[in-house]
């Protein structure tokens, strides 16, 4: 347990290094690897399937029009591998994107899919092209400063009752306080009154919360990302057809690309100008 919990605690310090620079972009991609592409270019067509329910990934923007984050990265994807004159990109209901891929009736699901064992036996996954941390978010006047095990110790942290998050900070931040909460937006509103020392969540709501009128620049991020597997997930990945795992290694050097020429970094930015890393 000791090794894990320091395990833990010295991969989220990576990217303080950096920790001047702002905003944070991510990458979860070795830029010493080479990746061997499949041949994919003589596919007669491409689809992506997604939904419209996962702002700001995919949804429909004001004119009715399919776009997010993951749209725009199957485009680049799609121009990457030169199939852009064949891709299509298509949305359905949550419940039908995995029937729709085993009957072959799309390529790929770019949707938040989370690749668990039972999805494995009848799916290949790329690798995480975006993970979520939880971090935490302090007042701008809070000292509150690496290493924050120790920072944390005896302060009154805010969490959401019976989450991941809950029993990150309990297992990692022994010498906090939690204050378990049955709501975020509760538990925000309480650390902008001061009611709590800080609030440790997931990275990307938190984020989004920073960027709103709510916190009146009350607060800030503070200490690193956190990334657990094993509690927060895989992150994001593309799931295609297990018969047809040569597509989702293709994707993967597609995605080592975009990565490399800092698409990502603009699509990450256009979506998240608060980063959560």
């Amino acid at each position: 347990m000791m090794r894990a919990a320091i395990l833990f605690l010295l991969l989220a310090a990576l990217p303080m290094q950096a920790a001047a620079q702002s905003p944070q972009i991510p990458s979860f991609w070795d830029a010493r690897e080479r990746i061997e592409r499949p041949q994919v270019t003589d596919l007669p067509r491409i689809r992506f399937l997604t939904t419209v329910d996962f702002a700001p990934f995919n949804f429909l923007d004001a004119n009715n029009q399919l776009t997010g984050f993951n749209v725009d990265l199957a485009r680049d994807i799609c121009r990457q591998l030169s199939l852009d004159a064949v891709c299509q990109i298509q949305a359905l209901p949550w419940d039908e994107l995995v029937p729709a891929l085993e009957n072959g009736d799309g390529e790929a699901i770019i949707a938040g899919l989370a690749p668990t064992a039972e999805l494995r036996e009848d799916l290949a996954f790329t690798r995480p092209y975006l993970k979520f941390p939880a971090r935490f978010v302090a007042a701008r006047s809070a000292s509150l400063a690496e290493p924050l095990h120790r920072s944390v110790a005896g302060k009154r942290i805010g969490v959401v009752a019976g989450s991941a998050h809950e029993a990150l900070l309990r297992a990692h931040f022994a010498d906090a306080i939690p204050v378990p909460f049955s709501r975020a937006d509760w538990m925000l509103r309480d650390l902008k009154a001061g009611r709590i020392d800080a609030a440790f969540a997931d990275g990307l709501r938190i984020a989004n919360w920073l960027a709103g009128d709510e916190p009146e620049d009350c607060c800030a991020l503070v200490g690193g990302p956190y990334l657990a597997p094993d509690h927060l997930g895989q992150g994001l990945t593309i799931a295609v057809a297990r018969d047809n795992a040569d597509l989702a290694t293709a994707f993967d050097s597609a995605l080592r690309e975009i990565d490399a020429s800092g698409r990502f970094a603009e699509l990450y930015l256009r979506y998240f100008p608060v980063s959560f890393f």
